[in-house]
């Protein structure tokens, strides 16, 4: 969004073609995945199109950033999270994952950003950090509560860890307790909100 104007940027077009490279139209000038990562960082939207089809493949160039984000040593995603998603794929509560790491995700960036600036007043950016990783840990803590709610596998169906005490497997939800899963999505989505507005108290 152009403040200044009052309108709407359009999101920048990228066009991928078979050779894997991905075309910037709007610099006219070839780019990497580390550069269409950097765009993510500065807040710009883009989209990314393949250049044969015409097909909408940016969420499939947005994950593949992801991918290499993560094998720099970045590690952002918890392996019992990945799991937990990946067993999600196909299952009856599927369409209720993205609505709600939407919600978490923007939550989360919105108590971060609330948290910094009210510290860096404070403390004129020298604060601690200790603050920003304790309520990062008890979004998480929410996040993967939720994912373990949703999980279509019972609790340490692969073995429990060491350390870990098993849990009695749990039968896949039914369509009669879907109201009641959703009660508690929206009871979470509350929980996470109310740590936003503890930040500014």
């Amino acid at each position: 969004m152009d403040e200044k104007a009052g309108v709407e940027t359009p999101p920048v077009v990228i066009k991928k073609y078979a050779n894997r490279r991905l075309y910037n139209t709007a610099t006219s000038s070839y780019v990497t995945l580390e550069d269409l990562s950097q765009m993510v960082k500065a807040g710009r939207d883009f989209v990314v199109y393949d250049a044969k089809t015409g097909e909408d493949i940016t969420r499939a160039v947005l994950t593949q950033i992801i991918v290499e984000e993560e094998q720099k040593g970045q590690n952002l995603l918890p392996i019992n999270f990945l799991r937990q998603l990946i067993g999600l794929y196909g299952g009856s509560m599927q369409w209720l994952v993205p609505r709600y790491l939407d919600h978490a995700m923007t939550a989360f960036a919105h108590n971060q950003d609330q948290m910094r600036k009210s510290l860096q007043d404070t403390f004129g950016g020298l604060f601690p950090f200790s603050p920003l990783e304790e309520m990062g840990k008890q979004n998480l803590a929410l996040f993967e509560k939720t994912m373990k709610m949703f999980s279509p596998f019972p609790a340490g169906a692969a073995g429990p860890r060491s350390g870990e005490k098993s849990e009695e497997p749990q039968a896949p939800p039914s369509e009669a307790s879907l109201k009641e899963l959703t009660d508690k999505l929206n009871a979470l989505q509350q929980q996470i909100a109310a740590l936003g507005k503890s930040t500014k108290e």
